[in-house]
């Protein structure tokens, strides 16, 4: 047993960069990326016996970390209130945020996209390719490519426009 719990944790912590990532792009608030990332560490220990190595660890890891977000925004939309970050509540919090640095300011934006997007450009920041990204999301490569050619002239888009606003 103290094995097992040895190798999850240097598991976690070679890839808490994926957790960490997906937790700032659903949640703004601080708290909030802390629970959600306690949740997806319970989650990953609940399952981390049944982890058959078909796929890399950090893929299983995202899955599962995804999962467990998408779950808990579905329960938070049934009413129980909390700081969901949805695309009106996220363009205000751009409006009335003061970013130290450019790459708050990108946190912030990214946190305005749809559920599907952010999960693509999350994954393209942690550094997988369009072909992996298309398996774990179940797309097609060429709609990966596409959707994040989208992303990225959006993100620009509203970069520019918040970052003027901000000087």
């Amino acid at each position: 047993m103290k094995s097992l719990k040895r190798n999850f944790v240097q598991i976690i912590d070679k890839h808490q960069g994926i957790i960490n990532s997906l937790c700032k792009a659903y949640y703004l608030d601080p708290n909030d990326q802390k629970d959600t990332f306690q949740d997806i560490i319970f989650q990953l220990w609940k399952s981390f016996d049944t982890f058959r190595g078909a796929s890399e660890i950090s893929t299983w890891i995202y899955r599962v970390g995804l999962n467990t977000i998408l779950a808990k925004v579905r329960k938070e939309k049934r009413g129980i209130s909390t700081e969901y970050i949805n695309a009106s509540h996220a363009n205000k919090s751009i409006s009335k945020a003061i970013a130290d640095d450019d790459l708050q300011l990108l946190h912030i934006i990214i946190q305005s996209l749809n559920h599907l997007d952010k999960a693509i450009v999350i994954l393209h920041l942690e550094g997988y390719r369009n072909k992996e990204i298309s398996q774990l999301l179940k797309l097609t490569p060429t709609n990966v490519s596409t959707r994040l050619n989208r992303i990225r002239t959006e993100l620009k888009s509203k970069f520019k426009i918040q970052n003027y606003e901000f000087k």
